[in-house]
């Protein structure tokens, strides 16, 4: 069911109307009594959903039992990050998803359904999974706040991925993320219908239909100065709401160039990114765009490891950024890769297939470390002597030197492709 849709490439809505919006959204579910809502993290500061949780908060406080952020694989959050992100919330009603372990399996899609989806590529079965406070929640309102834009993985972010991914376990983690990889993240970027997003919905509606789901879906661009404008709202219980708000971003959030450029410059906010795990969407959200001989510069001050966290930084540093067909014979010959697809599933988005240079300018890492993991280097102090990121606009760029560069200031905002519509890979 479809409560609330209003969204247009000129539209800006208010605080004003999106709290209207989400109040009438969540009366209309006759279920208020009890609210527990999922966010996403710091890492979708842009999104607005933070500012709407804070709203859920300030309408319901004493209605609103926990927020849940939906971590997935990244670490918890500073109490100066949930402040941040979160507002006036408090902080002991926040509670950190642990993927590893504070999980419960609602069922298993069969590996029939996967096999059908993928065209034979993937076959094994996948375990619908959500944090235990999710289940304990069956007689609550569940309120899944987020951005829709296009994912690597989902290919459009958002929807129910929020639940069973962003609060989902390490199995569910690791085995869609590498479905995304073996099928082709460039035939699933920026496309709401894909075989991932085909699984969680088979799974929901197979499993978690004792779950009441509330989706506020936001969809967002940057004005000018690059502020972020809230440009769409769409609220609702089943899938409509994604199919609309996904309508919108793909119009606003997919850029199409002309031509490929020969380089591109990517700048990483360094409170938002830290690690290659997260700052590789300069990487995910370029590469159907970026010149075959190319050169991709990631400016990243914040970046001082590979992982969220020491078991994927050590297998990250163990087999490096490689082509897809390396890193799938690895799977195949390692147990700790199997055992940690999601990773596998990185290293593949990670590489760049030969097909154009990585350099990275990270605010920590050495240049060994960088060389080791399969990327160029470059020190974070000549980056920003060449790349001038307080003076370059989003954008067609030309350097003092007469050099031509595309820069984005935040690859996280969106995704970018060349009108051609040919893939490379």
């Amino acid at each position: 069911m479809l409560y609330y849709e209003k969204g247009s490439t000129e539209l800006s809505l208010t605080d004003k109307q999106i709290k209207e919006a989400v109040t009438s959204s969540i009366e209309a579910t006759g279920k208020s009594n009890k609210i527990l809502v999922i966010p996403p993290d710091i890492t979708r500061l842009h999104s607005g959903a933070g500012r709407i949780t804070e709203m859920i908060w300030e309408e319901y406080r004493d209605k609103v039992s926990h927020v849940l952020p939906a971590l997935g694989t990244h670490a918890p959050m500073t109490a100066k990050e949930k402040t941040r992100m979160f507002g006036t919330v408090p902080h002991d009603i926040i509670h950190d998803h642990d993927w590893r372990n504070d999980i419960v399996k609602l069922g298993e899609v069969p590996g029939a359904y996967l096999d059908s989806v993928t065209g034979g590529l993937i076959s094994y079965e996948w375990p619908l999974q959500v944090n235990k406070l999710i289940n304990k929640h069956s007689d609550s309102l569940i309120v899944s706040v987020g951005q829709v834009v296009p994912h690597e993985v989902m290919g459009m972010a958002n929807h129910n991925k929020n639940i069973f991914i962003g609060c989902g376990g390490a199995e569910a983690i690791n085995k869609s993320h590498y479905l995304s990889a073996v099928y082709g993240m460039e035939k699933i970027m920026g496309r709401v219908s894909n075989p991932v997003r085909e699984v969680l919905n088979f799974g929901e509606s197979a499993f978690a239909e004792h779950l009441n789901i509330l989706y506020i879906l936001t969809v967002v661009s940057t004005d000018n100065k690059g502020n972020p404008q809230t440009k769409g709202l769409f609220t609702g219980t089943g899938p409509e709401c994604l199919i609309k708000a996904a309508s919108l971003s793909s119009k606003l959030n997919i850029t199409k160039l002309d031509k490929p450029p020969v380089k591109i410059v990517v700048y990483l906010d360094p409170d938002l990114y830290r690690s290659t795990w997260l700052g590789n969407k300069a990487i995910y959200r370029t590469r159907m765009a970026i010149a075959d001989g190319g050169e991709l510069v990631i400016i990243a001050p914040g970046v001082d490891k590979f992982g969220e966290d020491s078991e994927i930084d050590s297998l990250i540093r163990k087999y490096g950024y490689r082509t897809s067909g390396e890193i799938k014979n690895l799977v195949k010959q390692n147990k700790d890769l199997q055992d940690n697809l999601a990773v596998a599933a990185h290293l593949i988005h990670g590489s760049s297939e030969k097909r154009f240079e990585v350099t990275y300018c990270p605010g920590k890492l050495k240049e060994d470390e960088v060389s080791q993991a399969g990327y160029g280097f470059c020190s974070i102090e000549d980056a920003l002597k060449k790349y001038d990121v307080e003076n370059l606009k989003n954008g067609y760029n030309t350097l003092a030197g007469g050099e031509e560069i595309y820069y984005i200031s935040n690859p996280g905002l969106g995704l970018w492709q060349t009108k051609r519509g040919k893939v490379n890979t």
